[in-house]
């Protein structure tokens, strides 16, 4: 039930729609989530959330902290010369974890889904859904070569800023492109095609 009186203030508000969607997702998940039944959970109106963060995708973005928006990165991925993919995702991910302000919330999100199943099945439908699904429609890649390509990328990132293992983790940036740059094109190169 609705609180009766005067309306607190945006930045309360805005946590109390963002506690909201941080329960409703790890209740349903990010695809049983609905913008209306955070705003119920919120006792807001549905306009409000759309007001603060937008689509379904920015609130869950929003309440998992994630800093990475799919709605920056899947284009950025996609637009521009397709042989030149691995070098964009590569060099993405590589300047999102050597960045102190975006590597912290990364390590959480990493910590989280590796001891929560929760945290780990919305995040799987989330980047199923608006990560691999958006960018394997932009490409015309099968999504399975994509899931692969991040699976090598979660390792690079993993032995390099978790782990820390050398010489990966004291590598030039502009190295470990040069060398995992080809790597991850082929995935997403045809096979069969070799002037891709």
């Amino acid at each position: 039930m609705a609180r009766a009186g005067r309306r607190p203030g945006q930045n309360e508000t805005r946590e109390l729609i963002l506690a909201a969607a941080r329960a409703q997702f790890a209740e349903l998940g990010y695809d049983g989530a609905t913008i209306r039944g955070i705003a119920a959970q919120a006792a807001v109106n549905p306009a409000l959330v759309h007001h603060f963060f937008g689509t379904k995708e920015q609130v869950f973005v929003a309440a998992l902290r994630l800093p990475i928006d799919p709605a920056t990165v899947v284009p950025a991925l996609v637009e521009g010369p397709r042989s030149q993919f691995g070098e964009r995702i590569v060099r993405l991910l590589l300047t999102a974890w050597g960045d102190p302000v975006t590597r912290e919330p990364l390590l959480a999100m990493v910590r989280t889904v590796t001891t929560n199943d929760q945290a780990a099945r919305m995040l799987k439908q989330f980047i199923e859904r608006q990560v691999l699904a958006r960018v394997s429609a932009g490409l015309g890649v099968p999504r399975l070569r994509l899931a692969a390509a991040a699976s090598h990328m979660v390792g690079l990132a993993l032995l390099r800023y978790v782990v820390q293992v050398e010489p990966l983790a004291g590598a030039d940036v502009d190295e470990l492109v040069g060398t995992v740059a080809p790597i991850i094109q082929s995935y997403v190169d045809d096979p069969g095609d070799v002037t891709a």
